[in-house]
């Protein structure tokens, strides 16, 4: 019956986000029991502070840790977030905790201090990326963040950045050890990148506004050349007042270049505003450049 399509889609649809949450959990474990802790190195954020008093107080205590440091971010998150968050965050947080103690016998990865930062820095990243990608958070400072962007203005990552800088510091303070806490930065980096891509992806596309006088001679050939579609929308002039109309282009990053190449040798004078863009939603599907271009 069609009234069955609607919750028998979303019940797989929870299903599909709970099994890559299970899947980034155990990867971000990993990480941090293969990689992290046997080499010293820390996370930001709550698992960073989480790492510290683990190396005070003993290995066993780390997943106690961590939870007990993230419950109080799991009640801001109920309280000034959503209430939908807080549940996908404490699968979320039971798992990683749970794989956290499964793996605490772990063989130790050991190896030159590059491949360490690299190698366990990206699979943090993934871990941590489907994670948040599939609705779900570790990182109680992100909460933190989004509460004070709020309330002061600050952006969220102006706020990460300010917390994690500190907890690197607090670490080389702690530990007279600047060297391990300069490296464990440059993890961090490395983390927060492959993070970025798999949440964005790899396939960056680009939304291109054209003011030309030529509109019609660039449509065709945008349409013909590069097999793009386009939205014509109606603008003013607003030193002219004259009528015009106004371009509007998505576009695969690669083929970009060709775009440019094509509105300015048909129109020299002609005007683009190009921004980033990191998916592209109508309807109810989303889909990425190569369908979309497929669809056009």
């Amino acid at each position: 019956m069609p009234g069955h399509t609607p919750s028998s889609k979303s019940l797989y649809q929870r299903i599909f986000s709970y099994f890559w949450i299970l899947v980034g959990a155990f990867l971000a474990a990993v990480s941090i029991r293969v990689f992290l802790y046997p080499n010293r190195l820390i996370d930001g954020g709550i698992i960073g502070i989480s790492m510290i008093c683990t190396r005070l107080f003993g290995n066993a205590l780390f997943s106690i840790f961590f939870v007990a440091f993230t419950l109080p971010f799991v009640y801001l998150s109920y309280k000034y977030i959503r209430r939908t968050f807080v549940i996908q965050m404490l699968i979320a947080v039971i798992i990683f905790a749970a794989f956290l103690s499964i793996l605490e016998n772990a063989p130790s990865f050991i190896g030159d201090p590059l491949e360490i930062i690299v190698i366990g820095g990206a699979i943090l990243g993934i871990g941590a990326g489907l994670i948040i990608r599939h609705g779900g958070c570790l990182d109680g400072t992100e909460i933190l963040a989004i509460i004070i962007n709020r309330k002061k203005g600050f952006t969220v990552g102006q706020v990460v950045l300010f917390i994690n800088v500190f907890i690197f510091g607090a670490y080389g303070w702690i530990f007279y050890d600047w060297h391990i806490a300069l490296q464990s930065l440059m993890m961090y980096i490395v983390a927060f990148k492959m993070m970025d891509l798999v949440i964005v992806g790899l396939d960056e596309l680009k939304s291109v506004m054209i003011i030309s006088m030529k509109p019609q001679e660039l449509k065709q050939v945008i349409m013909h050349e590069l097999g793009l579609g386009l939205t014509v929308m109606y603008g003013r002039g607003g030193y002219s007042g004259d009528a015009r109309e106004i371009l509007f282009v998505i576009v695969e990053r690669l083929d970009l270049a060709d775009l440019k190449e094509i509105i300015l040798r048909e129109d020299p004078s002609a005007f683009m505003a190009i921004e980033n863009l990191h998916e592209v939603v109508y309807g109810k599907r989303t889909r990425s450049t190569k369908k979309l271009r497929s669809k056009k």
